[in-house]
């Protein structure tokens, strides 16, 4: 359905993004974007994803997804997909085999790909802590620094620092020259 302002809903959104198999696409505000990551952002990715899940499944924590759908229950005008989700046991609904996880993760992870402006990521980021998300990481391939927000705090660490999980992934960490290593 598309709404009097001429918006796509998350219903009609996810009817035409089952037959688009092999495009990755969002619902932001009522309109369809399309993700367009490159190599770079799928070593960053892949470099996450492994570090991540090995800490999660090793400590029995939730689950870790790579491009999942998420949207907030009561918003019909979103549906996004962060690079990496990581929900816990806790909060952890029966897997999604179909359409939007119907919850935000508790970690949503954006790795900027070529064309995002800092302000939409920005704004994803705002987005994912608004509807639930508890810590976001901002991943920026070309300045190798990454950004975390949560609700009440914001950290730039740069090549050198050492990211965290905080409170939401107790005891977890990662060498920023590790993650950055040959980009």
């Amino acid at each position: 359905m598309v709404t009097s302002e001429g918006l796509m809903t998350v219903t009609e959104f996810e009817r035409i993004a089952e037959q688009e198999d092999d495009r990755r696409l969002e619902l932001i505000h009522g309109e369809i974007v399309e993700k367009m990551p490159t190599e770079e952002h799928g070593v960053l990715v892949a470099r996450l994803v492994a570090k991540l899940l090995g800490y999660v499944d090793d400590n029995d924590l939730g689950r870790v997804a790579v491009e999942p759908r998420h949207r907030a229950p009561n918003d019909e005008l979103n549906s996004r997909i962060p690079d990496l989700a990581f929900t816990s046991k806790d909060r952890a609904l029966p897997l999604t085999k179909r359409g939007s996880v119907p919850l935000m993760p508790d970690l949503a992870v954006e790795v900027q790909s070529p064309g995002q402006s800092d302000k939409f990521l920005a704004d994803k980021a705002a987005y994912y802590l608004a509807n639930g998300s508890r810590m976001v990481w901002l991943v920026y391939p070309s300045k190798k620094l990454v950004e975390v927000l949560t609700a009440d705090d914001r950290q730039l660490l740069i090549v050198g620092d050492t990211l965290s999980g905080g409170d939401v992934l107790p005891g977890f960490t990662l060498e920023l020259a590790a993650l950055f290593k040959d980009v």
